[in-house]
């Protein structure tokens, strides 16, 4: 059976993500520890909650470098809702607060004269170039977002009040703003794949 090693941020609802892993035949273990951020064969970052928050735990833990360099090597890494966004380098929820930086942007806040946060369902539009990603429904909890695929990644789409980034993936890695854990039978084959592709 392989495993799963899922972060522990603080923040996030394990027990969603992690039986998402266990339906797909995964075991999973929650780990704080940077050692595991580097060595693990699957690694999911999950998130829910501030921005900041969550970058003072990850600098609080020393995962800020291990994860840096396991994305940017391109490991197997699943990120989830704040997740994605903690890619970034920065989030307007939170200013002064570093992302890792693995992708050079900023989440932005969902445009006024729209539900904050978003929650619910919405379409995802995969992009040209995605192997992971199909166009779907999914489920969402997000204020913030990032707005435009970034240079060198595939990617999908929704919109909430304009379009902005649903998902990107890169080879193994994969970041989605929604939470596919929560999605149906559509995010669960999304894991799945992911699950294949690592």
């Amino acid at each position: 059976m392989s495993e799963v090693v899922v972060i522990r941020t603080g923040t996030a609802n394990l027990a969603s993500v992690a039986a998402a892993f266990h339906r797909a035949g995964c075991a999973v273990r929650i780990s704080a520890s940077p050692n595991d951020a580097v060595t693990a064969d699957r690694l999911v970052l999950p998130g829910v909650g501030a921005f900041g928050a969550v970058a003072r735990q990850i600098d609080a833990l020393d995962l800020r470098l291990p994860l840096t360099e396991r994305i940017r090597s391109g490991r197997p890494t699943m990120a989830i809702c704040l997740g994605l966004q903690m890619l970034a380098a920065a989030s307007d929820e939170s200013p002064g607060a570093d992302g890792l930086g693995v992708i050079p942007a900023n989440a932005t806040s969902l445009p006024d004269g729209v539900r904050r946060p978003q929650l619910g369902w919405n379409r995802v539009s995969a992009g040209d170039g995605c192997r992971l990603l199909t166009d779907g429904v999914a489920y969402y909890a997000n204020s913030y977002k990032l707005d435009t695929v970034p240079e060198g990644w595939s990617g999908a789409l929704t919109d909430h009040g304009g379009p902005f980034v649903a998902a990107v993936e890169r080879g193994p890695v994969l970041a989605c703003q929604f939470h596919p854990e929560l999605s149906g039978a559509w995010g669960q084959d999304l894991v799945q794949r992911w699950l294949e592709a690592a």
